[in-house]
């Protein structure tokens, strides 16, 4: 059965497009209102032909104007979502992160951490420290007892230095000051040692049993002189050179004051060294200063 046959209607009118040109009140059992369909008239059922917007929803006849929309339409902005053919807005930016901010706040913690860690480490090592300097109570009173120190090695005292003003003389030996240049006090020297049996006696103290330098300070006229050098009554077989060393010229007293000096070997405390002319020592000479310098 076709669209347009509803089972009673002829075959001539069997035709699938009678829709379009039959009555609207066809016969009954075709949809109709009851009314006889009359032949080549275009029926009006249900399956007529309308105009776009015009439609029957749940029975009810509803005959709006042309391009009115259905109650239940909804416009497709006002659905979740929006019209998304339509531009939209753009979604707010993400705040702005403080990174100078963030970076002084973990640099403040780090800053915590590594003083919580230094803090522990000090009481750490306090309490450590406390533990190992523990010691029973005879260990204690013990340490509390003033150490000792060694005492001061005493300064030794400087070795003697003499003008010729303090020897003693005998042989005719004599002070003066006639020549200038001499070191001693007031320019004095011991002159006169030119003459057999002559002497000068220095007597001197030393703190220790040692050998030293003994130097004379002595002045001649431009020609090389020696004497003989006694020590603690001992007599040396090597005379003291009084050589000419500043090749000063012949006679010319005041151009020769030199000096120089001859190992002595001295005991602990007082002892005496005499300068004097013996047979075979050439005598013509002044006695200025005489002093005492470690040998080494």
């Amino acid at each position: 059965m076709t669209a347009g046959n509803t089972g009673s209607d002829t075959p001539g009118n069997d035709d699938p497009f009678g829709y379009l040109y039959r009555s609207e009140g066809g016969e009954e059992g075709a949809g109709g209102d009851g009314a006889t369909r009359q032949q080549g008239v275009p029926r009006t059922s249900y399956n007529q032909v309308r105009a776009v917007g015009e439609r029957q929803y749940g029975g009810a006849s509803q005959q709006p104007g042309y391009g009115r929309q259905n109650a239940s339409y909804a416009a497709p902005e006002t659905l979740p979502g929006g019209d998304r053919s339509r531009p939209q807005a753009a979604p707010p930016a993400p705040p702005q992160r403080n990174h100078k901010g963030l970076l002084i706040g973990a640099v403040a913690v780090v800053g915590v951490v590594c003083i919580a860690i230094g803090v522990a480490m000090l009481n750490n090592s306090d309490k450590k420290g406390t533990e190992d300097t523990a010691q029973p109570s005879e260990s204690v009173s013990a340490s509390t007892e003033p150490e000792k120190k060694p005492a001061d090695k005493p300064s030794e005292a400087p070795l003697p230095k003499d003008d010729a003003g303090s020897l003693k003389l005998a042989g005719g030996a004599t002070t003066s000051k006639d020549i200038p240049g001499a070191q001693s006090a007031g320019g004095v020297y011991v002159a006169g040692m030119n003459n057999p049996g002559a002497s000068a006696t220095w007597t001197l103290n030393v703190e220790k049993a040692d050998s030293y330098k003994m130097w004379v300070q002595y002045g001649i006229p431009g020609k090389d002189q020696n004497l003989t050098v006694t020590v603690n009554g001992k007599r040396d077989d090597r005379p003291i050179n009084m050589g000419n060393f500043k090749g000063s010229e012949e006679g010319a007293w005041d151009k020769g004051w030199q000096n120089t000096w001859q190992q002595v070997n001295l005991n602990k405390g007082t002892n005496t060294v005499m300068l004097s002319c013996e047979d075979g020592n050439k005598c013509d000479v002044n006695i200025d200063q005489l002093w005492l310098k470690p040998l080494h």
